[in-house]
């Protein structure tokens, strides 16, 4: 997180995730090697899993370019009223096209930004996590 992570994510800003887990080697990311964008290779169903450690009250939610730019996806809103945990959420994308993107954003509109917690919980750096895996 901090230093690899924006300290803030603004309304209408993606999540960065600066460092690249195990992967398969299907699903990239689109431009440099830490682009907040993960390119979904198939049309098809994917399962997106996340959790993000906030200091305040927020939301976040999924976003999908099928070509005419990023687009919020409604219907994978999560977040949370109070407190200073993680949001987290989970949800199926179906793709139409090839070579989709899909990032996590702070939604637009949104107010304050959302502070990413470089420390959650104890000493070590906490992780921002996000998980794609295709189904169909």
């Amino acid at each position: 997180m901090p230093p690899d992570n924006a300290a803030t994510v603004a309304a209408g800003a993606p999540v960065q995730f600066p460092q690249n887990g195990p992967t398969t080697g299907v699903i990239t990311r689109r431009g440099s090697g830490t682009s907040p964008e993960f390119v979904l290779p198939n049309i098809g169903t994917y399962r997106v899993a996340f959790s993000v450690s906030v200091t305040e009250a927020g939301q976040l939610v999924i976003c999908l370019d099928s070509g005419s730019g990023m687009a919020e996806l409604a219907y994978t809103v999560y977040g949370r009223a109070t407190g200073t945990d993680q949001i987290a959420g989970e949800a199926l994308i179906t793709t139409t096209v090839a070579k989709s993107a899909l990032e996590l954003r702070n939604p637009a509109g949104n107010t304050p930004a959302l502070t990413i917690t470089p420390l959650a919980g104890g000493t070590h750096p906490a992780v921002a996590s996000i998980v794609i895996q295709q189904l169909g």
